[in-house]
């Protein structure tokens, strides 16, 4: 049974996410901000992998697949009013990380998985790109490729994603390791956890 429009992830859902962090202390170095940080992240992730997933057992088909995308982006890529400098940088590593599942799930549902290449092998490019040369776009495509192999059930392994240097690469990987959990386990993260 497919979600019904408007079920795969709401307004009132991500302004109940971000009223959150507007009430929480956040602390760069503390597990609580980690976690809140990463469970923001996974809830629209989950959203993503959903869509994907009704995409691919034929609930929904590749139009209706990227207005729900659409859709979703408007909502979680939208600018959100915090006053807090540090809040406001959490909210944007997040929609950073955001953009690559988007365009991850948006490039699977138009042309499937890479044809060439290994996860490692498309990271490891991305990260070049973005390091020796400054070239955003390809780290993205790059990026992007290996999201299709995620999708389509490869692993990301760790150990190259902890060789990447902080930056956007980094922040892409984030919504890569946190679409592929969501599509492994899709469970609604609970607000309250």
């Amino acid at each position: 049974m497919s979600s019904p429009p408007d079920e795969y992830y709401t307004d009132e859902r991500w302004n109940n996410w971000v009223d959150r962090l507007r009430e929480e202390e956040i602390d760069p170095e503390s597990d609580d901000s980690a976690r809140l940080f990463f469970n923001l992240l996974d809830d629209a992730t989950i959203a993503i992998a959903k869509v994907v997933t009704d995409y691919e057992d034929g609930e929904i088909d590749a139009d209706a697949a990227a207005e729900e995308l659409g859709r979703i982006r408007e909502i979680v890529l939208s600018e959100v009013e915090i006053d807090e400098e540090e809040k406001l940088t959490l909210v944007d590593g997040i929609q950073t990380s955001l953009v690559c599942a988007f365009y991850t799930a948006e490039e699977y549902i138009v042309g499937g998985p890479a044809d060439e290449g290994t996860v490692e092998e498309h990271l490891r490019a991305a990260a070049a790109a973005e390091t020796d040369e400054e070239d955003l776009d390809t780290a993205l495509a790059h990026c992007v490729q290996a999201g299709t192999l995620i999708v389509e059930g490869a692993e990301l392994g760790m150990d190259v994603a902890e060789e990447i240097e902080y930056g956007l690469v980094a922040d892409w990987v984030n919504g890569l390791d946190s679409l592929g959990r969501a599509l492994a386990d899709p469970e609604v993260v609970e607000e309250d956890e």
